[in-house]
């Protein structure tokens, strides 16, 4: 028996290879599926199966193209009804995988249709639970994002999740090995472990969520705290997996056209396309094809993709770093965004070179803002982090505007005056920085090193509050 965790850090995913005697399985792949068939074809297995513990709200599923490459039927579990062929198990449902079985468990809460599904080895004993977003380390799937289709509150399905923990889960042994569908740093939950496998009989100790003298009461009333609202791609992924979506190889062929600085303007302006730059966030400052929005690459790209361009239909135009065309493409792809027209051919360096206008984005270190702060009373900062690290400590006097929300924080910008944006490190402050330039507010100053950098240089910053103590 052989289980290997595919894990895919910019979506906290993991996806599973389960093989036993020559044939295999494939849990919750992502978009491109290319290493599942190549491990499979190392091992000379072939696939069986391909699991889906549940319509994926996060990042398109590349379950319809693995089924259609390998032949394998798809499997979800009880209620699902995508608009495809596939296998609809009943709860307790059983699956030949060589010497292996795999057992369907009807998991609801998380959706109605969640599935954890449970491996039992060559003698019948339970060896592991791959759980989707049912159970997660540190915490459970967040309920409230199958409300309209399941007609029902977040209440409701909380309650419901806390019946499939304790009927389903919670009575399996504890050395049972959880394989959850996300870790750290997922929307999909509110407080996971930076692990990703543990044992359940851990979990019963550590999660929250498991403790055994909890009440349903209590369980939904802390698994509904302090819920922030969804990502507005998440619904329109759970449509493309439950509906169907384009081949990634025509997405890729698509969005990998090299166009000329005249090519890439006029394709600007006639399809509304926003130009998304995925450089680093330094080389972003130094020059970038004006109102273009800066997502780097090297940090958790897909998820504010999704989070600040929100409409996975909206044309999207390209400036990457030379030879990351594709990879860009790809990952874009696995939020859902497949309508990337092509790339800037050459970069900046071609854009300029063709004596096109480019912008900046004026930066200070840390230091020069102390500087600035001990000459002046008041210098306007925003912190565009979470509400959490700015509870947790910030500048004295600063403003939140966190970038989830950078949108509803517009008008609170001085007009004229110049402000300092920060995050923790720059990678998200630069990112707030270009949605700004691009709204037409350029009185801004981006503070390289973030908070961080900040804490190093002395500036007066409020009194540490341990993030766990706060609601």
């Amino acid at each position: 028996m052989k289980i290997e965790q595919i894990y895919t850090g910019c979506l906290a995913q993991g996806a599973y290879y389960i093989e036993s005697e020559g044939e295999a399985a494939i849990i919750d792949p992502l978009r491109e599926i290319d290493p599942y068939l190549k491990t499979a074809k190392e091992s000379g297995a072939k696939i069986k199966y391909i699991f889906e513990t549940h319509f994926h709200a996060d990042f398109v599923s590349g379950h319809l193209t693995l089924s259609k490459e390998t032949g394998a039927p798809i499997v979800y579990g009880p209620t699902a009804e995508p608009s495809f062929d596939a296998i609809i198990a009943k709860d307790q449902q059983e699956f030949k995988l060589g010497k292996i079985t795999i057992v369907a468990l009807h998991t609801p809460g998380h959706t109605m249709e969640s599935t954890t599904y449970l491996l039992r080895d060559e003698n019948g004993r339970d060896h592991a639970i791959f759980s989707g977003d049912t159970l997660f380390l540190g915490d459970v799937g967040r309920p409230d994002l199958a409300q309209k289709a399941a007609h029902m509150t977040q209440e409701e399905l909380a309650g419901t999740l806390f019946d499939s923990l304790r009927n389903k889960i919670m009575p399996l042994a504890d050395d049972v090995i959880v394989y959850p569908a996300h870790g750290a740093g997922s929307a999909c939950g509110k407080n996971m472990m930076k692990e990703t496998v543990d044992t359940l009989g851990n979990q019963k100790k550590m999660n929250y969520a498991l403790r055994a003298d909890m009440t349903r009461d209590e369980f939904i009333d802390e698994v509904t705290d302090g819920l922030l609202p969804p990502p507005q791609y998440f619904p329109l992924n759970v449509k493309m997996n439950k509906e169907g979506y384009e081949d990634i190889d025509k997405v890729l062929e698509r969005g990998t056209r090299a166009l000329t600085p005249e090519a890439f303007e006029a394709a600007a302006n006639e399809t509304g396309a926003i130009v998304l730059d995925v450089r680093h966030q330094d080389e972003f400052a130094k020059g970038h094809v004006p109102r273009s929005i800066f997502i780097g690459l090297d940090g958790s790209f897909a998820p504010w993709v999704g989070a600040l361009v929100a409409d996975v239909k909206q044309p999207i135009l390209l400036v990457t770093p030379e030879g990351r065309e594709e990879e860009t493409i790809t990952r874009l792809s696995r939020v859902g965004f497949d309508h990337t027209l092509g790339f800037l051919k050459g970069g900046i360096e071609a854009w300029k070179a063709a004596g096109k206008e480019a912008d900046t984005v004026d930066s200070i270190n840390a230091e020069e803002l102390k500087e600035l702060m001990e000459e002046k009373e008041e210098v306007p900062v925003y912190d565009v982090r979470k509400e959490s690290e700015y509870q947790a400590e910030h500048v004295e006097n600063a403003n939140l505007t966190p970038l989830d929300y950078i949108n509803d924080h517009l008008s609170e910008f001085p007009e004229k005056e110049t402000f300092y944006v920060h995050c923790a490190g720059g990678y998200r402050s630069m990112i707030a920085s270009s949605i700004l330039k691009s709204r037409g507010i350029h009185n801004l100053v981006d503070v390289a090193g973030g908070f961080a950098d900040i804490k190093k240089a002395g500036i007066p910053v409020t009194d540490y509050v341990c993030p766990t103590t706060l609601k």
